[in-house]
């Protein structure tokens, strides 16, 4: 009986070994130690924060700094690290070229308010400058700044009072409602400037309006009146005859009419 017993007693204690070996062997090894992760050289360059149109003009708003990796960046981007005011310095710049969000910013497709191209920008499409001299005399003293809406006067002898033996002058009202892009080089009111007393007046205007300014200025002197702000947007511009580029819209005595300049 006691035979058995330490029989059974060793299978036991057999069985518990294996099975104690068996536990050891399941545990899972540990874990490996983790690799150490590469470090990126990253820099942080000038992108578009929204979507910009071509010839817009870019507010401080509409640009922000964003972390490039450095291999990744051309040398066209601007980077914070060269230029840090970048976005002072191109704000207000229109742009040659449209953005999208998140495109880098770059200076081939910007243009700033004083370098080359950046007329060309600012016109609408279907537009022209057109440039005409002006004195204080004829440019409203001075006061006529960029952006501001005039009308544009021609002053001549009068050929058919001359044929009466009347002779005199005549004024007439060729363009109205015209847009001043520039006095001189001026775009803009610079520090607080309030006058602009220039011998140049650069205009908006369509094709046919050009070829109408260009073959009154050989008529007379052009003169240009100021329009208040109130009705500047109010009067649909007048526009030369689309089937004769020498026809302009004349205004006499409150009078419209359609009349080819002599």
């Amino acid at each position: 009986m006691k035979a058995a017993r330490l029989v059974v007693l060793g299978v036991a204690l057999a069985a518990g070994g294996i099975a104690a070996l068996l536990a050891g062997r399941s545990e899972p090894p540990p874990a490996p130690a983790p690799q150490p992760v590469a470090q990126i050289d990253t820099t942080e360059i000038l992108v578009a924060k929204a979507e910009i149109a071509m010839g817009q003009a870019v507010t401080g708003q509409e640009m922000q700094w964003q972390i490039w990796p450095t291999q990744a960046a051309s040398p066209a981007f601007i980077r914070r690290s060269d230029r840090p005011n970048a976005i002072e310095q191109y704000t207000g710049a229109i742009a040659r070229s449209p953005f999208v969000a998140g495109e880098p910013l770059r200076d081939a497709k910007l243009i700033k308010a004083d370098g080359s191209g950046f007329m060309a920008a600012l016109l609408p499409s279907g537009k022209r400058a057109i440039s005409t001299e002006i004195s204080p005399e004829t440019g409203a003293g001075g006061f006529i700044l960029p952006n501001d809406h005039v009308d544009v006067i021609l002053s001549r002898r009068d050929r058919d009072g001359d044929k009466d033996g009347a002779g005199g002058h005549i004024s007439e009202t060729i363009l109205t409602n015209i847009r001043v892009l520039a006095i001189d080089q001026t775009l803009g009111e610079k520090d607080g400037q309030k006058v602009v007393i220039g011998k140049t007046a650069t205009l908006e205007l369509s094709p046919r309006q050009a070829e109408a300014l260009a073959l009154a200025r050989q008529q007379g002197t052009l003169s240009l009146a100021l329009r208040s702000l109130a009705d500047a947007n109010g009067e649909k511009v007048a526009d030369v005859d689309e089937h004769s580029g020498r026809r302009i819209n004349m205004v006499r005595f409150g009078v419209s009419t359609s009349v080819t300049p002599k």
